[in-house]
Order: C-alpha cells, then structure tokens, then sequence
C-alpha cells in the first residue's frame, strides 16, 4: 500500500478491535467445533480417527495454502480489502458445509471455509501493525486470541445445546449468516485501505526471501510448527478424541471437558493482554518469556502421556495454558519487520504455524489407526502417537534456545523496527 498510516483515536481503536474480533469468534469457532462433532460424525458418517483428522486438517491445509499470497496481498491492497472478500468464501464454505453429502464434499468445503477465514487474524494483526502504537500491538494481539478462545468456548457445550434444536447442517447455516454480519460490521468501522500499490511502486525489501532468512524468523520457526502448531491441533481436534477414547468420557462429558479447557485458555491470553505491556516495561520481552514457559509445556505433555486415562481436562488446561506463551511470538514476528513487510513476516509465519497443525492433526490420526490395525490397545496407540509430538515438542524448544545463544544477549533483547 502507498500513503500513510494514520494512528486512529482510542474509541476507533476499540470500534475497529471488536469488529475484527467479531470475525475471529466465528473463526475459531469452525475451526474447533469439530472436536465436539467428531462423535457426531463417526456415527452420522461412520468417519474413522484417519477420516476426522483429514477432515479438520482441511480447514488448516486450506488456510495454510494461503498464507504467501496473503501476505503480499495484505501489503499490496489492505487488510479490509482482502479481508472482506476472503469472508465471502467463508460464507460460501460454511453454507457448502451445510448441504454436503458424504466425505469428500465435506472436505471440500472444509478446506473452502479455511481458505475464507485465512485473513481472520492476520488482516486484524497487520491493522493493528499500521493504526496502532506499539504498546497496543501486544494486547491487541492476545485479546484477539482470547475472543478466539472465546470462540472455541462456543464450540463445546453450547454447541451441545444447539445440535437437537438445529442439528449440525443447521449450526453452519447460522454461521453463515453471522458471517455476513461480520462483513458489514468491518466495512462500516475499519480503516479505509491507502492506495494500492502497483508493480512498479513496490519497494525492493527482499519479499519472502528477506523474511524467511531473517534470524528471528528462523529461530521461531520449529517452535511455531510443532509447539504453536500442536497447541491449535490439540484444541481443535486431539482433546476432544482423548477424553473419550482414553478417559472413557461420554459425548457430552468431553464438551464438558472442552469447555473448562477453552475458558482456561480464554483466561491465559486475557491475563497475556493486560500483562504484556507492564512486563514489557521491565525487560519481559516475548522471547524471554518464551524461554521461560516452554519447558513447563513439555513436563505437562509428558505426564498426559504417562497418567492416560488419569489425564483429563484439568491436565489438559494446564498443558495449552502453559503452551499458550508461545503466541507471544507472532506479534514478536511482526515487530522484527518494518510495517511496509509486516502482511508477509506475520502470514509467512502463519503458514508455519497451520502447516503445522495440518501435520500434527492428520499424523495422529494415522498412527492411531495404524498402530490399531497391527492389534495395539486403544490407550497404547494413543500414547504413542503423542509421544512423538511429545519428541517434536521438544525439539522445537532447544532449537529455539539454541538459536538465542547463537544470536547473542543484545539481538535478542532488542527486535527490529
């Protein structure tokens, strides 16, 4: 985009803010509720653990493979720009999704609704990059992922409730039209887009190359596939299937356990909100910070894998709430890059991040039915599908520490601007 990027006053701020998190409730909410679903659909369907982890991970492939045009995108044309048109497709998915038939039409229109709701975090993020001070990027960018959280809240229990009243096509249907509220609210209250940029007006920063190169990039990346990546696929999917294959919990039980561990976590980024820019006038900056919580994240993964059928949703919550320091690092990310670059570092980064999840949610489902199909017991496959990402977890955090000894004292403590 040319023209510059005008600092909106503090009631614009909150007007723009709830608008765009209006949007990523519904987000977050298609991307969990299949965790709730997945009895439903193993019984209305006959899906097998391989079939529900393909059919969530096609929202996640769907977002992933948008990520790079995203991001010259949202540099190029504006986050509300791309932003509304993308919402139209996630209109069209959700609606697809209500009158599918069969497996593969489901796919398909999971991966659609991926695809429409890619900008969904990502044009609020780079927003919030161009209108507003440093000391909000933080907070906006945690209170984002706790109306997010909010929204997997939703998609527990309260989806319970609704699916005799409105049955699951009926559920889609509705977000489909809670979609299109969302587009007239953005296209009412957020910033109008500067001009857009044109081939010859771009200015030569390295594109994608520069990013992927960049040192804090590089460190970030592990940590984003496996442990941010492992964090939405756990929430998204893998609870909900543990609580009743390992705990032995009824439907309704796991969407009872679903609902303590989304409010946890809708409790952790509302704390990282408020706390962030105070830690951050004391030297707490967010790699810090995340050297200091990642190792509590694996201890908890490895006593779920060890306790079994013992570890229900308590232990659940303490694992994401642990893990949740980890999304510190996204808006660390687009603050190491000038706000010129800042759509292409923060979906560059997000493409790790639900590639990922993509990865992790499907792996796991194959190991658990391949393990099943040479005689292993329900609880052992379970367990060791999660004690290989119990191991990429653990890989992912001494890269990163690793890579901050590597950089050195003064590079990490300081990002670019």
């Amino acid at each position: 985009m040319t023209g510059p990027a005008t600092r909106l006053t503090p009631r614009a701020m909150a007007l723009v803010f709830l608008a765009f998190a209006f949007a990523y409730f519904f987000s977050a909410l298609v991307r969990a509720v299949t965790a709730t679903l997945a009895p439903v659909f193993a019984d209305e369907l006959g899906l097998k653990a391989s079939h529900l982890g393909l059919l969530a991970g096609a929202y996640f492939f769907g977002f992933a493979l948008m990520q790079l045009p995203l991001g010259q995108a949202l540099d190029r044309h504006g986050p509300k720009r791309v932003l509304l048109l993308l919402l139209g497709l996630a209109t069209l998915g959700c609606a697809a999704f209500a009158l599918a038939q069969g497996l593969v039409p489901l796919i398909a229109a999971r991966l659609l609704i991926g695809v429409g709701v890619s900008a969904c975090l990502m044009a609020p993020l780079t927003a919030y990059r161009l209108y507003f001070p440093d000391s909000a990027q933080m907070r906006a960018n945690s209170w984002m992922l706790m109306t997010g959280s909010l929204g997997m809240v939703a998609s527990t229990l309260p989806v319970q409730w609704l699916l005799p009243l409105l049955g699951w096509r009926g559920l889609f249907w509705c977000v489909a039209l809670c979609l299109v509220v969302c587009m007239l609210l953005i296209a009412q209250v957020a910033p109008a887009d500067a001009r857009a940029t044109v081939a010859g007006e771009r200015v030569s920063d390295g594109g994608y190359r520069a990013v992927w190169r960049h040192p804090m990039f590089v460190r970030m990346v592990p940590l984003g596939a496996v442990t941010y990546g492992g964090l939405v696929a756990m929430q998204a999917l893998w609870i909900g299937p543990w609580l009743t294959q390992v705990g032995g919990h009824s439907a309704k039980q796991a969407a009872g356990g679903l609902l303590v561990v989304n409010l946890s976590m809708l409790l952790a980024f509302g704390g990282w909100g408020l706390a962030m820019p105070a830690l951050l006038r004391r030297g707490w900056h967010a790699e810090r910070l995340i050297a200091l919580g990642w190792p509590l994240g694996v201890v908890l993964m490895a006593a779920l894998v060890w306790l079994g059928p013992q570890a229900g949703a308590l232990w659940w919550a303490a694992w994401c709430v642990c893990t949740s320091v980890v999304s510190l690092s996204q808006p660390a990310i687009g603050q190491a890059f000038a706000a010129t670059s800042a759509g292409r570092a923060l979906s560059a980064y997000n493409l790790v991040i639900f590639s990922g999840v993509f990865l992790i949610q499907w792996t796991i489902g194959v190991a658990i039915d391949m393990l099943q199909s040479r005689g292993w017991a329900t609880l052992s496959a379970y367990q060791a599908a999660f004690g290989l990402f119990l191991l990429g977890q653990l890989g992912a955090g001494l890269w990163f520490q690793f890579k901050g000894r590597a950089r050195g004292p003064a590079a990490t403590a300081g990002q670019g601007r």
